[in-house]
């Protein structure tokens, strides 16, 4: 089905927040049921956990809310008290630029003096177990009266769990001009029988899990603190060095930052994500097909134009928020028989996402360990290792055998010698080599190219003018663009190696404050 923008079915101050949680559209659950839910429809949705559920009856609730109202407007039936928390902290996030929303949890195990004080200051939304709700009615510390919305939420749990008789205590006391909506990933006989019992001609709404068919996709994740993330990333593209990798982050503004990262480090990389133009997103795909970057970045709506078969690994760098999304994410690789990698990276609470994900593909994600930087280091000269075996096996090396001779004919022997060639080789290896942009020395600090540019002071240009038209230009984020000098009729700027050749093509005849570029590898410093 097609999945609606929700710039087209919410308010303002909800799509910022919406925007904040990384969400860029409505999953299928959320476009089938917010605009039913807003027109004040009954509602009946069966979706598996993970589809954004929460979000499809939560922000219609919000929405529907009178803040200078201080009364009780809508309840949230949950079976455990760990979903009534992540529900109430999802709608906490949902309502961030809502003003004075009141959103409490009630269930067993907190002591009840406190929800009654809370209850007491005034609440709008009360996200609970049926126990503990059941509890607060028969103590007059929950006042039904002016509810106008009551969910179900996981009803199937909740009845085998033996909810049944309290869930009916509470609805019972419901008024009867009220919404109610049902959400369940099955829909048993009497899940149905409570539906027509306490619900008026409600919508029915399904939502059928995608199948995961990735078979040749081998499927892993690590447990990570956020800020060793970038390390780890970087570590496993050292690992496996992927001839083309793409990498997921939940937001653009994740998707900027990273690449910024990954180009500063030397790795060939750019993104991907809604707030590019067509013609910077051909760009970067044109150059991705190309294999002049290796890495890309993207979120999961700017990557659904994405159709490159030869994609060997996919990085969740950050677990989707749907569960669909994982299943479009990892599909990218192992395609046409051919085997591929999914590396998930789980930090804190995204370990509940993962579970979620797992049930909902019905697969099992292996976890593996941290490779340390000493595992790099062997897999890396296991890798040059066999690139020694290759060329012995099939180069001709007539001329290195003289040079060797030469050697050995000098007192040094054939192990010192191949010892010694051997350290050079992997020095370059290791630090990438000498520069083979084309540019030669330009004066640049290391991993940087310095240009010559025939604007300055005089044209009433600044560095900012000059970093702002090289990223609306090219699309390089300014955080990666070194020091730039400007001078009374031109300036210098450096760019990290891994772009210099782009920014070069891209800004020739550019035009920076109306004034047409002309831009050069700028000389070598003089000492």
């Amino acid at each position: 089905m097609e999945k609606l923008n929700f710039k087209d079915i919410i308010s303002k101050p909800m799509e910022k927040a919406v925007l904040d949680m990384g969400f860029e559209e409505a999953t299928p659950i959320q476009s089938l049921a917010i605009p039913h839910i807003m027109e004040g429809r009954d509602v009946i949705g069966q979706a598996q956990t993970g589809t954004g559920k929460t979000a499809a009856f939560g922000i219609p609730i919000l929405e529907k809310i009178h803040p200078h109202q201080k009364e009780l407007q809508a309840i949230i039936l949950c079976p455990t008290r760990e979903l009534a928390i992540q529900v109430a902290e999802e709608l906490k996030k949902l309502s961030k630029y809502l003003k004075n929303i009141r959103v409490l949890p009630v269930y067993g195990g907190q002591p009840i003096e406190r929800q009654i004080k809370a209850l007491d200051k005034g609440v709008h939304i009360v996200i609970g177990t049926p126990g503990r709700v059941m509890d607060h009615m028969r103590r007059g510390t929950l006042d039904m009266s002016s509810v106008r919305i009551i969910v179900l939420d996981e009803a199937d749990e909740m009845l085998d769990m033996g909810f049944r008789e309290d869930i009916e205590f509470v609805l019972r006391d419901m008024p009867d001009e009220r919404q109610m909506l049902l959400f369940s990933a099955t829909m048993s006989r009497e899940i149905l029988r409570l539906t027509k019992k306490y619900q008026d001609d409600p919508e029915f709404l399904k939502v059928v899990p995608q199948e995961l068919t990735v078979p040749e996709t081998q499927q892993i994740y690590f447990e990570v603190k956020e800020k060793m993330k970038l390390d780890l990333l970087s570590r496993l593209l050292d690992i496996h060095n992927p001839n083309l990798s793409l990498v997921f982050c939940n937001t653009k503004r994740r998707v900027d930052r990273l690449v910024s990262h990954l180009q500063v480090r030397g790795y060939l990389a750019d993104g991907l994500h809604g707030d590019l133009t067509q013609r910077q997103r051909d760009r970067v795909m044109n150059k991705f097909r190309k294999g002049t970057i290796d890495v890309l970045v993207a979120t999961d709506v700017a990557a659904r134009g994405i159709d490159v078969d030869d994609i060997e690994i996919v990085f969740n760098y950050d677990v989707p928020n749907d569960d669909e999304y994982y299943v479009h994410r990892i599909g990218r690789t192992g395609r046409a028989g051919k085997n591929g990698k999914a590396f998930t990276f789980v930090s804190g609470k995204e370990i509940y996402r993962l579970r979620d994900i797992q049930r909902y593909t019905k697969t099992s994600i292996e976890q593996q360990e941290i490779p340390t930087l000493r595992h790099v280091q062997e897999m890396k000269t296991d890798q040059f290792i066999k690139k020694v075996k290759n060329v012995i096996n099939t180069e001709d090396l007539d001329k290195q055998i003289l040079i060797v001779e030469r050697l050995i004919e000098e007192d040094y022997t054939s192990l010192e010698t191949a010892a010694a060639l051997l350290k050079m080789a992997m020095n370059e290896e290791n630090t990438g080599g000498e520069s083979d942009n084309g540019f030669g020395d330009t004066g640049a600090s290391m991993g940087m190219v310095r240009f010559f540019l025939n604007v300055g002071r005089k044209d009433r240009v600044k560095a900012k003018d000059i970093v702002r038209a090289v990223g609306d230009k090219t699309g390089l984020s300014s955080s990666v663009i070194g020091k730039v000098d400007v001078y009374d009729k031109f300036s210098f700027m450096e760019i990290p190696d891994a772009s210099a050749k782009d920014v070069f093509s891209i800004m020739s005849g550019a035009k920076i404050k109306g004034r047409s570029v002309n831009i050069e590898p700028a000389n070598k410093r003089m000492k």
